[in-house]
Parts: structure tokens; C-alpha cells; sequence
């Protein structure tokens, strides 16, 4: 069994006017911590700005698809591994999938979908394809057994299991056996400080109003917030050792992709509004043997500035206090640490680690797997 490893991420960032995340009112999402309303974004709406960033880190062949018309995905590929079946291949695809114990229903389209969105590799979808082709070829129902093996994702059954899956996970109520153990957790981002949602009233012009009308062609509000934010996440290396078939590459690859996707993202809410895209003042990257320990409870009593110290400076000084204290009372004490400096006011944190690049970090982390991999 491998040694434990945890590698969290710990980020100040401040984000200016913005509504990156909204409630089912268009409000920004907020929380009640430490007695007073913040700024929040939710985990789900950063893990997709990190998804959506893979795209730009990895490989096709290494991520997944989430979607309802996972069908569709299937048929696809048996159009092109096998032409001569096209106008038979969604149902072959259907039949697969059944076999793999996904059920399917027909929208009021008549398009065939997943009830819930289905997380899928390109190898999975593939294998699953494959197998409908030979199926068809020998004229013989499709073997459930390979059909769910080859959805698999733990480590025996299939070599092509994507990295986000392998991160955060997948689950299928209808076939629990199919489920995927998330190796990263993300928490909400959440506002360091106390913040009250603001209204920002516009109006805008038409362009072919005659001159002499003074009136606007719409008016309306959106509502903003402004925050610093901490954001954290952790990710447990043998678990995504465990997702990605053992291969030490692999989690290498994927733990470089998380941290430049996850450090770099940014939720795209309003993005064209408001313009709000900022990197992290701050960056600590925590290497545990332990157990992942967020640092949030630094910010119980909000932080605020003083006529000597913004918030972020006070933020790192609140983190440094946080974790010594936790490391003196409970022996979490991490093996290595790493910070990336993006505001001088953050200066202080490095008493915690090594500054570094982000170049670096990636690199210090692939050395650390390696050497983990081999111990």
C-alpha cells in the first residue's frame, strides 16, 4: 500500500465588481461565516472553470465527456469505426449502454439521453463502441459483463480512464458499481471579510433613436459583489493512483494540469459585465501526510484592513498563525511546502514555504510523485 499524500492548495485572491456565480435569483452567492454574510463560489462552478481549462493542458485522449447524450457519443464512434453499421448505430449504442446498466429515455425531441449527466472517458466510450461492433459482427448480445467493465474506472478493468474523472469522481445511481471516488476536493470559495451585495443601475441607447429623444432604450440593474476570496482544495495522490490504473505519469499529469487549471481559472459568470479576471495574490501548496487541513477557520473573524495592512497582507499573517497553531496542537505539520507570490503584500507567507514559479511548482510536483511513486 502506497504511503499517504495529500497536496492542498491554498489561494488569497481578491476579485474585483463581479457576479461569478449566481442563485437561482441572478443574485451572487453568498454565506453566513463566522457570524457575518460572505462572498461565496460554489466548488462546482471552479471545478468547471478548472475542467474547461484541461482542455487547454491535456490531451483529448485524456479527459472525459459529461453529458446527457452519451448515446450519441457512442453512435458517433461507431460511425467511424465501422461505416458499414451507421444507420443501425445509436441503437447499437443504446443496446451498450443498456448492457452496461445506463438506462436511457427519449426527450420530447425524440433524442435519447441519460437521465442524469453521464461522465465518460474517450477510452470507456470507445471500448463500449467496440464491443457493439463485435457484437453485431458475431450476431450476438452484447457481454454485460465486459459492457460494465469496460465503465469501470477503477484500476483492472480499463487503462483509459480520464483525469477528471479520476479528480473528481463520477457517480450513476442506477448502477452504483460504476461509481468513481473523487480524488480532489474542492471547497466554496469564500469571502475573507464581511460583503454586502451591491446594485449597479444601467442604461443603455439605441443606436437609431432619433436625436431628440433623450430616453434610453433599457434600463435595468445586476447585482455585484467584490471580494478577497480563499479558496482551497486538496487532492489525495494513492486514491488517484488508485483511479488512474497506477500509473505514476498519469497522477504526474494530472496533478501538474489541477494546479495550473486550478490556480489559473477563473468562473465565467458575467465575464463580458464586469471584466473581473484576476490571478491569486497569494499561493500555498501543501504537501500532508497526515490528512488534508484547510485553513479557512483563519478567517472566522473577519479580516479587515487597518491604516498599516491591506487584507491580503493580514490575510497571509491570519494563514501563517493558522497553520502553526494547528500544526503545534494537532502534529499536521506539512512535509513540504510551496508558495507563489502574485502581490508583494503577500511577502510573509514565505516563512511557511519555498517561493517558486508556477512553472516550478509544476515541476516540483511531478519530482514529488516520482519520488513518491518509488518509495
Amino acid at each position: 500500500m502506497s504511503d499517504p499524500l495529500f497536496i492542498e492548495f491554498h489561494i488569497i485572491q481578491s476579485v474585483p465588481p463581479s457576479n461569478i456565480n449566481r442563485d437561482d435569483t441572478g443574485s451572487p452567492k453568498t454565506a453566513i461565516f463566522g457570524g457575518v454574510r460572505r462572498a461565496r463560489v460554489s466548488s462546482q462552478a471552479w471545478k468547471r472553470a478548472t475542467r474547461a481549462s484541461f482542455a487547454n493542458l491535456l490531451d483529448k485522449d485524456d479527459l472525459g465527456t459529461r453529458t446527457k447524450l452519451v448515446a450519441g457519443l457512442i453512435a458517433a464512434l461507431i460511425d467511424q469505426l465501422a461505416p458499414d453499421y451507421a444507420s443501425e448505430s445509436l441503437s447499437m449504442a443504446v443496446a451498450a449502454l443498456k448492457a452496461a446498466g445506463i438506462e436511457l429515455a427519449t426527450d420530447k425531441e425524440g433524442t435519447r439521453t441519460t437521465g442524469a449527466l453521464f461522465f465518460i472517458s474517450q477510452g470507456q466510450a470507445r471500448a463500449l463502441a467496440e464491443l457493439a461492433i463485435q457484437a453485431k459482427t458475431d450476431g450476438t448480445p452484447i457481454d454485460k459483463p465486459q459492457a460494465k467493465a469496460a465503465l469501470k474506472a477503477k484500476r483492472g478493468t480499463t487503462a483509459n480512464n480520464a483525469i477528471d474523472i479520476a479528480l473528481f469522481g463520477r457517480m450513476v445511481a442506477e448502477a452504483p458499481e460504476l461509481n468513481s471516488d473523487a480524488a480532489c476536493q474542492v471547497a466554496h470559495a469564500i469571502g475573507i471579510h464581511r460583503t454586502d451585495p451591491e446594485f449597479d443601475y444601467f442604461t443603455a441607447m439605441d443606436d437609431l433613436a432619433p436625436e431628440d429623444n433623450a430616453g434610453a432604450g433599457m434600463i435595468g440593474t445586476v447585482e455585484f459583489t467584490s471580494s478577497t476570496l480563499y479558496r482551497y482544495a486538496t487532492i489525495n495522490v494513492p486514491l488517484l493512483k488508485e483511479n488512474l490504473n497506477d500509473s505514476a505519469p498519469a497522477v504526474a499529469r494530472a496533478v501538474q494540469a489541477f494546479a495550473d487549471a486550478f490556480v489559473t481559472s477563473m468562473p465565467t459568470g458575467k465575464q463580458n459585465t464586469f471584466a473581473n479576471r484576476t490571478l491569486p495574490a497569494a499561493v500555498l501548496v501543501q504537501l500532508r501526510q497526515t490528512q488534508p487541513v484547510s485553513l479557512v477557520n483563519a478567517f472566522e473573524k473577519p479580516i479587515e484592513p487597518d491604516e498599516h495592512k491591506g487584507r491580503i497582507e493580514l490575510a497571509c499573517e491570519a494563514l501563517i498563525d493558522q497553520e502553526n497553531a494547528l500544526d503545534e496542537a494537532f502534529g499536521v505539520a506539512p512535509q513540504k511546502s510551496f508558495v507563489i507570490l502574485g502581490s508583494p503584500s503577500a511577502a510573509a507567507l514565505t516563512t511557511l514555504g519555498e517561493q517558486v514559479s508556477l512553472a516550478r511548482l509544476e515541476e516540483a510536483l511531478a519530482e514529488t510523485i516520482q519520488a513518491w511513486s518509488q518509495s
